[in-house]
């Protein structure tokens, strides 16, 4: 995790590991990174990458803009994940590899996937929900649950994010889940970053994308559902006689608010607290096993 060194490939491979990363960190080395990805190629894994450029970062907590400076803390430069993102894919076509982006939050990081994969580079990339709903502004509160990293952005980015889920350049919502503790995130500049994400992931999709006329349901299923066990190369569940069920039932028009107290998770750090969403889940199935029904 220190990016000086590579892991064991082949025993992960082995023991059944089909994707790696430093999420968290990135890999500062960027030879370092050339020779991963060739491992990665040799023992059929893929690598997901962190974009993040440490030394432009240098101690920035929040986007670099207008609401950085009004705020009189240090900003995290955009070049920082945009560089990173380029780099990787120019590693990745060097060696001709498979990469996949993590959280993609950037105009730039997002027009960049479009062009390599339009020569063929093998990148895939995700986004999640507070990358295509909020910006920075919401930082004026200087409340540290907005904090994630990266960070939110500009409503430039929140466009050219949706264009990038619309076009099929962005493959896949996640959440980025990151809990934290009340504690932790009591202090400004100083709390961790990161937010929770599962309890309000398909609602957000729905409201940002579906109801807003952006995206089909659909193609929601295929963002959140199908391309993430594509791109891992893992069994995709059929709806159909005879398969074990692996299912989510939804009410795609109910309106909720989002009250961080009652969420399920033993930490409430969510960006979307106090929001109304169209659209809640009722009961999921996995593996053939209700494990949660609130009809």
């Amino acid at each position: 995790m220190n990016g000086g060194e590579l892991c064991d490939y082949e025993s992960l491979k082995a023991a059944g590991c089909i994707c790696i990363s430093d999420d968290g960190k990135p890999v500062e080395n960027a030879e370092l990174m050339r020779q991963a990805l060739e491992m990665t190629k040799e023992n059929g894994l893929l690598a997901a990458s962190h974009c993040e450029d440490l030394n432009i970062i240098n101690g920035g907590i929040m986007n670099k803009g207008e609401i950085s400076e009004k705020l009189g803390v240090k900003g995290m430069d955009r070049a920082s994940e945009d560089y990173i993102t380029a780099r990787e894919m120019i590693l990745a076509e060097s060696v001709d590899a498979r990469i996949h982006i993590c959280h993609v939050s950037t105009e730039g990081s997002t027009a960049m996937i479009r062009f390599a994969k339009s020569r063929g580079v093998k990148v895939t990339c995700e986004t999640a929900p507070h990358y295509f709903m909020l910006t920075d502004k919401l930082l004026e509160k200087r409340d540290a649950d907005y904090r994630m990293n990266p960070p939110l952005r500009t409503d430039r980015d929140v466009r050219a994010i949706i264009d990038g889920i619309k076009d099929g350049t962005i493959d896949c919502i996640i959440t980025d889940h990151a809990p934290h503790a009340p504690e932790e995130k009591a202090d400004f500049e100083t709390a961790p970053n990161g937010v929770v994400g599962l309890e309000t992931s398909l609602a957000a999709a729905l409201t940002a994308l579906y109801h807003t006329g952006e995206v089909s349901l659909n193609k929601i299923v295929e963002l959140m559902c199908v391309n993430p066990r594509r791109i891992l190369g893992l069994e995709i569940p059929e709806i159909k006689a005879g398969k074990t069920a692996d299912l989510v039932i939804a009410d795609i028009d109910r309106k909720w608010t989002v009250e961080p107290e009652r969420l399920h998770s033993k930490s409430h750090n969510s960006v979307f607290k106090g929001m109304t969403f169209t659209g809640k889940p009722l009961v999921t199935i996995s593996k053939g096993i209700v494990r949660y029904n609130i009809i």
